[in-house]
């Protein structure tokens, strides 16, 4: 089995398996031996992880990329649902926030500046209404905690309780929405 190797001053050894390969992430001082033998010990979970990669190529391989004006379409939908969403739990929350922009992106579903500036990717229409309500509520709680913290989950799931179900389901299904985005397109709408 072939893996990159990335020594630094960690105490224990890592795996990571993704498209571009398997890395392993050891201690500097840590032989060669020692992590042929860990890689071993965990070459099914590995195998299993490169399979489940591969399914994930091949199923989005046939998937069909949106047009531009099917881009535009959405991010029109976007900028009339998405607002009404954000003023609904900025009202329950507590907060205020900045300017509203709808982007088509590639990586992110959506972004809150230390300004209260909201960014939302115009492909949340693909989704149920849920996911959307869920995008929104977590930027929104980055009013009140800049950070991943458990305050900060603490207070996403007092105002959105199916948070964790809907955040999965967008886990699982995003990456076939996300590659309908046009070859590089990524930008405001």
């Amino acid at each position: 089995m072939t893996y990159k190797i990335i020594r630094s001053r960690r105490k224990t050894l890592g795996l990571e398996v993704t498209s571009e390969g398997v890395t392993v992430r050891a201690p500097l001082r840590i032989s060669a031996a020692e992590i042929e033998k860990f890689v071993g010990q965990h070459a099914d979970w590995i195998e299993k992880n490169l399979k489940k990669i591969e399914e994930r190529k091949r199923a989005l391989a046939g998937i069909e990329p949106l047009s531009s004006e099917e881009i535009k379409e959405l991010a029109e939908r976007a900028k009339e649902v998405i607002p009404e969403r954000v003023e609904h739990y900025a009202k329950m929350l507590g907060v205020t926030y900045g300017r509203i922009t709808i982007r088509n992106q590639r990586s992110k579903w959506g972004s809150c500046s230390s300004k209260g500036n909201l960014n939302f990717n115009c492909l949340l229409m693909l989704t149920p209404p849920e996911v959307i309500d869920s995008v929104v509520v977590h930027e929104l709680c980055h009013r009140k905690e800049m950070n991943h913290s458990e305050r900060f989950y603490a207070e996403v799931l007092r105002v959105f309780p199916d948070y964790y179900k809907w955040n999965k389901w967008l886990k699982e299904n995003g990456g076939a929405i996300m590659a309908r985005m046009k070859g590089g397109q990524n930008g405001q709408v």
